[in-house]
């Protein structure tokens, strides 16, 4: 991951190219091959990247130059990556979880 991301919410494309060393073409060609890779677009249809988008770019990067994968490679490696990460579980699923584990903790001391 490159640490020279701005701390900002979104960047436009420009930004991206210089942080990333990519030309702005590309970046726009890897969103049409690469699902994952999604920036919003802002009323003015200027690309609006996120720092996880720009994660996603280095990943994607790597795989291509590092590794010398082809587009359908680095593909299928992103794809094996995301099945094997857990879903993570949101903050009121885990409370409503613990909620449910206290009442059946108390149901069951009750019958002692």
């Amino acid at each position: 991951m490159n640490h020279n991301i701005p701390d900002k919410l979104y960047l436009r494309i420009g930004e991206v190219s210089s942080i990333t060393g990519l030309p702005a073409s590309v970046l726009r060609y890897w969103e049409s091959e690469f699902t994952s890779l999604s920036p919003k677009k802002s009323s003015t249809g200027q690309r609006l990247y996120t720092k996880k988008d720009i994660e996603q770019v280095e990943e994607i990067k790597k795989l291509l130059y590092a590794e010398k994968l082809t587009i359908e490679g680095a593909r299928k490696r992103l794809q094996m990556k995301k099945r094997q990460q857990k879903p993570e579980q949101s903050t009121e699923t885990l409370a409503a979880i613990l909620e449910d584990v206290r009442v059946e903790l108390r149901n069951l001391r009750d019958q002692l």
